[in-house]
């Protein structure tokens, strides 16, 4: 079986880079899919104005799924390292030759460019445990507000810098770090050039500047870097990734599943497209209470001012809400659900969703010991079906939309790895019926947007601040 084409080498970040740009347009173009002098595998046209009645009937195929079905195809190639694009759900030569030669190399069959359901089902499960082995994870840096995946099983160690924060392996090899500068105290284009500035150890592949965004790559001579800056009303957000050309094999496909979740202002712009459903999970474990006297972490959603609800045992000793003291004021039983009294943030809380459909794509906006970050799962019989992480009890559930379908009951008390990942498993969830019967008068009812999809960028940044670290056993 042939090797897997490098997709980043310096001659092909250009092509990443206007595809981000143009916001699919000029992703879905004529250039090669590969660095220079490749021939990347899969169906080519007859020619470049003959009809190509392969390529055609790949399109017919492709563009008749539903868009979030199209951009989760997009968004499995990038993972299997065969698409090296924007992901929009728009059907070009590149996402053509990309199925292609997936089929070719992964799937051993013809390459056709067009996916029949057991080799989209294939697809999507090798893009997702690509996903869930690399850890990869889209959260709010609340140092800068901008939204950003991480490969966090790359990129453990988290520090904060003066203007923004950093993501690093444990050997310093591989490094993300985000920036934001508020409006004045620079601009695009003197950033622009700070980036793009040469020496004799430091060679820039690629530039390029529009009025809002920025995009510079290049090399030095052990690593390479891709820096992205964009300027929006609050200012310039970017983030840049340098890593060394020992890890190229894999972080060449990273930089473009990176890249394609950056969100500078989440409440502005949209974001990445929704993952695609899991074709298979892990059968769940069962719900167990922590250690007797240990105390209890998890994730609470601001209801309206002083009003948090949140999931806490039937023993709560000392509640505290963000490190603040907490009152419960009403509490269920059955379900553990508890409505404090506490000083809350300031971020908008979502309104009750209508019922839900078993395996409606959902968001568990959760707090970590980093922050907010948020996790896509599905709903399932029984549940939500997702890898979460410690601290995502009680976390809200959203739809697509930015409604609360409910909140996560408690998890595991010693969560189950899978070759060292936290797979995909389904935890009984809080239902609205149960919600509304603990908040009575407190349910959020306010308008919180409307019922059109929303990306994940926009509902963690709308609704990221409205979330909040609770704890049991009067311990920070």
């Amino acid at each position: 079986m042939p090797r897997p084409t490098r997709l980043l080498a310096a001659g092909l970040l250009p092509f990443l880079a206007c595809g981000l740009a143009a916001g699919g347009a000029a992703a879905q173009g004529t250039a090669p899919a590969g660095p220079p002098g490749t021939r990347p595998a899969g169906p080519r046209p007859a020619g470049p104005t003959a009809p190509d009645p392969a390529f055609e009937a790949a399109r017919a195929a492709f563009e008749a799924r539903p868009e979030a079905e199209r951009r989760a195809v997009q968004d499995a190639l990038v993972w299997a390292g065969s698409y090296n694009s924007v992901v929009t759900g728009a059907f070009g030569r590149r996402t053509y030759e990309a199925i292609g030669a997936w089929q070719a190399r992964d799937a051993g069959i013809k390459a056709t460019g067009i996916l029949d359901e057991p080799a989209r089902a294939a697809l999507l499960a090798a893009g997702e445990a690509a996903r869930r082995a690399a850890r990869f994870t889209i959260a709010a840096d609340p140092a800068t507000g901008l939204v950003i995946g991480i490969p966090e099983r790359l990129l453990p160690k988290r520090t904060r810098l003066p203007a923004g924060s950093r993501w690093q392996s444990p050997d310093g090899r591989i490094t993300l770090d985000t920036r934001a500068f508020a409006p004045g105290s620079i601009d695009l284009d003197g950033l622009f050039a700070q980036s793009a500035a040469a020496t004799p150890e430091r060679k820039v592949t690629y530039t390029l500047k529009r009025p809002d965004f920025t995009v510079v790559t290049g090399e030095t001579p052990a690593g390479k870097f891709y820096i992205r800056d964009a300027a929006g009303p609050s200012g310039l957000r970017g983030f840049s990734l340098s890593y060394d050309k020992a890890s190229s094999r894999e972080m060449d496909r990273l930089v473009i599943a990176i890249a394609n979740s950056f969100v500078p202002f989440p409440d502005e712009t949209p974001t990445p497209p929704p993952r695609p459903a899991v074709a298979a999970a892990v059968p769940a474990s069962p719900v167990i209470g922590p250690p007797a006297g240990e105390p209890v972490g998890g994730t609470g959603l601001a209801v309206g001012p002083r009003r948090i609800v949140a999931v806490l045992p039937a023993a709560c000793p000392g509640p505290l809400a963000g490190g603040a003291p907490a009152r419960i004021l009403r509490r269920d039983e059955a379900s553990g659900l508890a409505l404090l009294d506490a000083a809350t943030p300031p971020g908008i809380p979502p309104v009750l969703a209508p019922a839900p459909s078993p395996g409606e794509a959902v968001l568990v906006l959760a707090v970590g010991a980093d922050g907010p970050s948020v996790t896509p799962g599905d709903l399932a019989p029984g549940g939500v079906l997702a890898p979460l992480q410690p601290g995502a009890a009680g976390a809200p559930i959203l739809d697509r939309s930015g409604r609360l379908v409910g909140l996560v009951a408690r998890l595991p008390a010693k969560p189950r790895l899978v070759a060292g990942v936290l797979p995909p498993l389904i935890h009984p969830l809080v239902g609205a019926d149960a919600l509304r019967a603990v908040l009575g008068a407190d349910a959020p009812t306010a308008s919180a947007g409307g019922t059109s999809p929303l990306s994940a960028g926009v509902i963690a940044g709308r609704f990221g601040k409205a979330v909040v670290g609770v704890r049991c056993g009067g311990a920070g």
